[in-house]
This record gives C-alpha cells, sequence and structure tokens, in this order.
C-alpha cells in the first residue's frame, strides 16, 4: 500500500473528474475524519488515515483488499473505475440520467441505455460526459458516459442509443471474483 505518483494522481482524478467535477475536494476534505486514496496491487482505495496507519501492520501479501475500491490501473496505465465506487460518487455527481423501470433490467444485465428507456436527463449534459444513471425512484444503479448531449437526445429514435455502459449494480454478481 503507497501513496499515488504524480502520474497516477493525475489519471485518477482526471477519470474522477468525469462523474464529480470540482466535488472531488468534498472526498478529501471531509469533517469527520481525514481520508486518502492509496494504491495496492493496481487497485486504488479509498481510506481514513486512521485505518491506514492500522493496517501497517499487515503484510502485503495478507492485505486483500483495504477501504473502498475505487478501480485499477490497467497495464497500459489506463484507470478503471469499478462500481464499489457507486455510492461516494453519485453523492457528488454532477450530470445524472433516470431510467424508466422498464430500461432498469437491460442496463443491470451490462447493457447501454436506449433513448426509450430514458425518463429525464440533468439538463445542458455534454456529449461524452460521465453521468451517474438513476431508477425513477432515485436509487443509484449505475454509471456510464453519454453517448450524445441532452439537446441531441430530444431528436434521436427511440433505439438510439443515449448512454454508454460502464458499470452497475449487477456487477457485484457477475464478476464477484474480480472485484477484489
Amino acid at each position: 500500500m503507497r501513496p499515488l505518483t504524480e502520474q497516477e494522481t493525475k489519471t485518477f482524478f482526471e477519470k474522477l473528474a468525469k462523474y464529480i467535477g470540482r466535488n472531488i475536494t468534498h472526498l478529501i476534505d471531509r469533517g469527520d475524519e481525514t481520508y486518502c486514496f492509496r494504491l495496492h496491487r493496481d487497485r486504488v482505495y479509498y481510506v481514513s488515515e486512521a485505518v491506514m496507519r492500522k493496517a501497517t501492520s499487515v503484510g502485503r501479501d495478507q492485505l486483500i483488499s483495504l477501504g473502498i475500491c475505487f478501480g485499477k490501473f490497467t497495464k497500459t496505465g489506463k484507470f478503471r473505475m469499478h462500481v464499489t465506487c457507486l455510492d461516494y460518487i453519485a453523492q457528488y455527481a454532477k450530470h445524472k440520467v433516470w431510467i424508466k423501470p422498464n430500461g432498469e433490467m437491460p442496463f443491470l444485465y451490462g447493457n447501454h441505455v436506449v433513448k426509450a428507456h430514458i425518463g429525464r436527463v440533468t439538463e445542458d449534459t455534454p456529449e461524452h460526459q460521465g453521468v451517474i444513471v438513476y431508477s425513477m425512484t432515485d436509487v443509484p444503479l449505475g454509471f456510464g458516459v453519454t453517448a450524445r448531449s441532452t439537446s441531441d437526445t430530444r431528436k434521436l429514435e427511440p433505439t438510439a442509443i443515449v448512454v454508454f455502459h460502464q458499470a452497475d449494480i449487477g456487477e457485484y454478481l457477475r464478476q464477484e471474483d474480480t472485484l477484489f
């Protein structure tokens, strides 16, 4: 477990900023306790400093997980966010998409969101922007990237893709062996 290098921090924060923008400061500067991001086996963990200090007594080989896993770095140096961070990024998301009940199951099975399944969208969402996908009852289901801006979405046909799937809560079941 170690702090992120300058390049890793830049890559990680650029990816995180696609979803929550400048609200990254709310994750680090919390009133209750000091939190930080740490790297362990190519995965980035969000952990309190008190827990991190206690974890130093555990050997690297024995330490499996620490805190909340925000994602992992690929071998090419890119960062891939995991669904385990959904509760944290949903709190501070700038852009949101609500999908109708008939679109929830296709999304939870890993499919993209089509226009027919859209209930509502945050106004002025640009193209290729990270969004949090909610059910109509405000339950965060996952996150993705917009295929079109909000104004372009209104002109599309019902079968056109509006949000590209990135991760969803169904991954807990589909990929439970690779999340840790």
